[in-house]
Formats: C-alpha cells, structure tokens, sequence
C-alpha cells in the first residue's frame, strides 16, 4: 500500500486496501458544468412561470393605465373633434394570436374615409390623409393608448408583434417565409421591433421587423419587457429610437 502524505490526491483510490475510505472531490470543470446546467433549469423555469403570469400582469398594466390616462383621453377627444370632423376613435379589423381577428382601437389620427379610394396602404411621411394633430399623435405614439381596452378585452397584451390587418397579413405569409410564427403569442401595444425599428414602408422593413417579432417570442422574460417598457417611453417621449 502506497504511503498517503500532504501530496497525495484525494481523488486516489486503492482498491487492494480494503476499509480505507475513498475520498472523491469534485473537479472545477464538474462544478461549472453542473452549475450552468442548474442555472439553465432555474432560468427556464422562471420564463414558463412569467409566460403562466403574464396575462394578471396585462390586465393589471391596462387597468391601472386607463385610469391613469383617462384625462389624457379626455384632452385628446376634445382636441380631435375640434381640429378635423369625425369620431374621436378610429376601430379596425386587426390579426391577433392564431388569426384570430379582433377590432384595434386607436385615437383617429386620420380624415373620415381615407382609405374610400385607396384602400389598404402603409402611411408615409408626408400621407396627406393623416391630420395636423394626428402628426403629433403618432410622432408621440399616443395613438395607441385606447388599445389599453384591447388588453383589457383579452384581445392583446402590452408586449408582442404589433397586429396587422387581414389584407397585409394574407399578403405577408405567401411573401416572407415564418411570417406566421409571430401570431403564435397575443399581439402588443409596444414591442422589441417597434423600439429599434421604423413603421413599415417597404416589405423589406416587414422582413427586418419579423426578425426582432421572432427574437422577442424566443427570449420572452420579465427583465425584456421592462426593457422594452423603458425604451418605448423613450421613443414616445423623446423621440429616441436605438438601431
């Protein structure tokens, strides 16, 4: 039997020696493996526990939010009665999760029957069909806020890919491949594509859009959403949108 001293491993063995305790002690590359692999488990875990709370946290978003912005709904209707004719909202059919379809309601930033003779477009800079003040409501993105009752409705979350009409819809899913893994969640107010991207213009924007959708269903989590909610205060604020 080998003589054990200060230097022998502990990880030694000597199976001739019967009654001799075997001593093990775990190697560095174990603990990291093991420790990653716990780390992993606990985040994947939190992440199924937000996506099963995510839905009290919407409602309560909307809830606290309507009350909270009810005198801004108040200043906005009158000033949109006052400055073009027509309704103070403006309801359209929208594509929610796993096309279901929904009315999306928003502050009327438009002229009564714009789309009469165009039909469904992407507005542009200079659209002439948007009003005076409707500039200003979409700049701030304050256009949005009656989507509040969406949420509130089931119909829509606070975070996801923004809702699309049924005419862009059908048109996207034959021309961009993956186009419908974006209605797998509920459609949002704000999301990762509307913090770091422009409105569609091009289908080319669809595309790059489509990508931070698919980004944000993947790595959906509290702390990505506090994020986003940060940064579309920023956006409607400020005006500062981060490429």
């Amino acid at each position: 039997m080998p003589a054990i001293n200060s230097r022998t491993p502990l990880t030694m063995i000597d199976k001739k020696a019967p009654g001799i305790p075997i001593l093990t002690v775990p190697q560095p590359a174990g603990i990291v493996l093991i420790g990653s692999a716990a780390f992993g488990l606990l985040i994947s875990f939190l992440r199924r526990r937000y996506r099963q709370l995510r839905p009290l946290v919407d409602y309560g978003i909307s809830f606290i939010g309507l009350l909270i912005a009810s005198p801004i709904f108040l200043v906005v209707g009158i000033i949109i009665k006052i400055t073009s004719p027509g309704s103070m909202f403006y309801t359209q059919k929208r594509v929610g999760k796993k096309n279901c379809l929904f009315n999306m309601i928003k502050f009327r930033t438009m002229h009564v029957g714009a789309e009469s003779q165009t039909g469904p477009v992407w507005a542009n800079k200079n659209d002439t069909r948007i009003t005076s003040f409707g500039k200003f409501l979409r700049k701030t993105h304050l256009d949005e806020l009656p989507q509040l009752i969406n949420v509130l409705k089931g119909e829509m979350s606070i975070i996801g890919p923004r809702p699309e009409r049924p005419f862009f819809t059908d048109k996207f899913k034959a021309e961009i491949h993956g186009y419908t893994r974006r209605l797998f969640i509920k459609p949002g107010i704000t999301g990762l594509a509307q913090c770091y991207y422009k409105y569609d213009e091009t289908i080319q924007d669809v595309r790059k859009k489509l990508g931070y959708d698919i980004l944000y269903i993947k790595r959906m989590c509290w702390m990505l959403d506090m994020k986003i909610l940060w940064k579309t205060m920023n956006v409607s604020l400020l005006g500062v949108r981060t490429r």
